[in-house]
């Protein structure tokens, strides 16, 4: 793989599929010297606050429904510690390494937006940290999403301070060692800095973005997958007709119409039979263009958010020039420091919330085309049950399907952790988002989605092996098909398919897919 352009860390333009590239693709990082002036400048604005003595929240008093206890001047570095210390509280499974350089990455991105008051030395060792590859063993779950994702942010900026455990190179290190590989020496936390490191909605923007991306990728494949089975299954492409879509105008429907024509155009499959007697197909081809529409709907929704929350300052209390507030905000004449909510994550825990639901349908209408392609009582005649000669002696992709249903049946049974909600604190923090939740379920309904498009794809492609040979598929569906069978060679006997379904999911999961296609298309499909 050649190396991948650096992503330069503005706290204004970092994308989803800039989180993408460091997370996966190990792409380095770098600050714009304006990120770093205005790291400089929030911070001075921090111990401006500290000479004048006044009590502000995150600076010199207690967290929580501790906030009334004023913290001596020589107790503030252990104050920040101890906060770290206290909530790497952390349980279950731990984070994979995307995950965790996902919410590494995110959060830079939010402190380098000069308004969380650290100082520049901590974020180039989180920098360093991330470019070496020093990556903090974090735990799974203990995020409320509000407060933002205290926990596994903690367990990330212990490893800062020495303290908790990393990965190197494969090997696990104690904090210190593991930060003495990348030629760092362990933070001493100043004011403001603890509280800024572990309030934020990192963990559920960095999930978010890698399943924009994902979900993305889906979408496009369920495309592919459905054009492939319309084709096979000796469908119409008359229901992605321009003109059905300009009176009901969805950008997602009409984007997925777009895809179907584009990628069955010059199909001598779909012109075979054209003025067949068949008046209708079935719902899960018939409505693609409508149903995998509002899934892309539903994604670019989520987009929309994520967008705007990886570059957003997220922790609290939040500091600003003095000219930018009013007369409320804690501080002195020249800063204000302001407590709000921009750590709750609710922009995204509804949103992520929608994706799962969403991509659950996209499963569901992929399962259904699959099981039209193999089911005996509902294929065409040109098909042979499940897809295999001598059926009966042979099962073919019988099974395949039933791990389709599989996937279909956990996606719908993941639930809605926005609309939950449990007080903690004391009380003080007494509504929550749960936002880090829907992140988990939405990227297990983003894996569900793919792998349930992986197995329709190897069913489409199967399904070809049957139709008359002199007739040709559309160059996309036609690139698809070659691309699985790059990998995957017609089923003439029955073998085990965990591989081959896993390569096909690959496939798509990737955007290598997407490259097979366009690269025959010499076009994008959207």
């Amino acid at each position: 793989m050649s190396e991948r352009e650096p992503v330069v860390l503005d706290g204004a333009s970092l994308t989803p599929d800039g989180v993408a590239s460091v997370a996966r693709d190990d792409a380095k990082v770098t600050i714009a010297e304006s990120a770093r002036e205005a790291v400089r400048e929030s911070r001075e604005r921090v111990e401006e606050v500290l000479e004048s003595g006044e009590a502000v929240y995150g600076l010199n008093t207690g967290f929580g429904q501790l906030v009334t206890e004023r913290i001596p001047e020589g107790e503030r570095e252990r104050l920040q510690t101890n906060l770290v210390r206290s909530h790497a509280s952390g349980v279950g499974d731990e984070l994979d390494r995307e995950a965790v350089r996902a919410m590494m990455l995110t959060r830079i991105n939010a402190l380098v937006k000069g308004y969380s008051g650290i100082r520049e030395v901590v974020i180039d060792h989180l920098v360093t940290m991330l470019n070496e590859g020093v990556h903090p063993v974090v735990r799974s779950r203990g995020s409320l999403g509000a407060s933002g994702d205290l926990a596994p942010l903690a367990h990330q900026a212990l490893v800062l301070l020495g303290e908790g455990t990393a990965e190197v190179d494969g090997e696990r290190l104690d904090g210190e060692a593991a930060l003495a590989r990348a030629g760092l020496e362990p933070l001493s936390l100043a004011a403001k800095e603890g509280l800024a490191l572990i309030n934020g909605t990192q963990l559920s923007v960095g999930l978010a973005a890698l399943c924009v991306v994902d979900a993305e990728r889906a979408v496009r494949g369920a495309d592919v997958a459905g054009a492939l089975t319309t084709e096979v299954s000796m469908g119409t492409t008359a229901s992605c007709d321009p003109a059905i879509q300009d009176v009901r105008p969805h950008d997602g429907q009409a984007a997925s119409a777009r895809n179907v024509r584009k990628l069955t155009a010059g199909s001598g499959i779909v012109e075979s039979h054209r003025n067949c007697d068949r008046v209708q197909d079935a719902y899960s081809l018939r409505c693609l263009p409508q149903v995998h529409g509002a899934v892309r709907d539903a994604i670019a929704h989520l987009r929309e958010a994520v967008e705007n929350e990886l570059n957003s300052a997220t922790d609290n209390p939040l500091v600003f020039s003095g000219s930018e507030v009013d007369e409320r905000a804690s501080g002195t004449a020249s800063v204000g420091v302001l407590s709000g909510g921009n750590f709750h994550g609710e922009p995204l825990a509804l949103r992520l919330d929608y994706l799962t639901n969403a991509l659950t349908e996209l499963a569901a209408i992929a399962e259904r085309r699959t099981d039209r392609l193999l089911n005996p009582n509902l294929q065409e005649d040109h098909l042979p049950p499940f897809l295999t000669p001598e059926s009966g002696v042979r099962s073919g992709y019988m099974i395949a399907q039933y791990s389709a249903a599989t996937l279909v049946n956990q996606s719908r049974s993941l639930g809605s952790p926005a609309t939950d909600n449990t007080p903690v604190s004391g009380g003080q923090e007494d509504h929550v988002s749960m936002s880090a939740e829907s992140a988990h379920h939405a990227r297990t309904a983003v894996e569900n989605a793919l792998a349930t498009v992986g197995i329709e794809l190897l069913c489409g492609a199967q399904a070809m092996e049957f139709v008359d040979d002199g007739l040709d598929p559309g160059a996309g569906t036609g690139a698809a098909y070659d691309a699985i069978r790059e990998h995957v060679p017609p089923l003439d006997d029955d073998r085990p398919l965990h591989t081959e379904i896993e390569i096909a999911t690959e496939l798509v999961a990737t955007g290598r897919l997407d490259d097979a296609i366009e690269c025959a298309l010499d076009d994008t499909i959207e």
